[in-house]
């Protein structure tokens, strides 16, 4: 327990007085000091001047991160008799119907995105208190409610990102591997703080992007000069 408090003072001496910073200057910072014995993530979080209670100021959205996640996606797939099979052959690691829904009602939910065919809404509309706090509600807006199952699957699996606004405007996301080379997470972020401007609502109103940050899983966050940040 001492060596891990002391790397995390150190992490923090070391981030201290450091705000704004270009993207790759960030990146290199957090990558010295990630000290985990496991393969951290990049988790960037936006500050966005918007307030989501309101329809029209909702931040929703989807990205594929042009270098991936780095992560082994679990698909969980609503559908029955071709469209499972399709699912299936896809890579989907759990298809199913109602057996699907039971299972998740009695908390088991050992997947990351969730998909499922058009008429299978009914059914998963029933989880919606279980899936929509966690992100996993299948939703036509970003793809998950589909015909085409096997697209979706592998869009899941090669990199692809949701995002939502949480109720203080703050979007959160992994975007890499602390492991990934510094010029593919600087990539990595740039598309996704792009696919964030790009869904500015129709309500937002002053200042839309106000803070962008970055940090591993177990280290302290260091923030990005917006510029640098947005720029293709």
């Amino acid at each position: 327990m001492a060596k891990i408090a002391k790397k995390k003072a150190a992490a923090r001496a070391a981030f201290e007085g450091k705000t704004y910073l270009p993207v790759e200057d960030a990146i290199a910072l957090v990558k010295a000091n990630a000290s985990a014995k496991f393969d951290e993530t990049l988790e960037i979080a936006m500050n966005l001047g918007v307030d989501p209670r309101h329809a029209d100021q909702m931040v929703r959205g989807v990205v594929t991160l042009p270098n991936g996640t780095g992560k082994d996606v679990r698909v969980a797939v609503f559908a029955r008799g071709p469209k499972a099979d399709e699912a299936k052959a896809a890579g989907a690691e759990i298809v199913g119907a109602e057996d699907l829904m039971e299972a998740i009602q009695g908390g088991k939910i050992d997947f990351d995105r969730c998909i499922a065919t058009p008429d299978m809404m009914p059914l998963v509309g029933r989880l919606g208190k279980i899936l929509g706090p966690r992100n996993l509600m299948p939703n036509p807006k970003v793809g998950t409610v589909t015909m085409d199952v096997k697209s979706a699957v592998e869009a899941a699996k090669g990199g692809e990102v949701q995002f939502k606004a949480e109720k203080a405007g703050v979007v959160h996301a992994g975007v890499g591997k602390v492991s990934f080379e510094p010029e593919k997470l600087a990539e990595n972020i740039r598309a996704f703080v792009d696919a964030v401007s790009r869904a500015k609502p129709s309500g937002a109103k002053g200042t839309y992007l106000k803070k962008v940050s970055i940090s591993s899983t177990m280290g302290p966050g260091v923030s990005l000069d917006l510029a640098s940040a947005a720029q293709g």
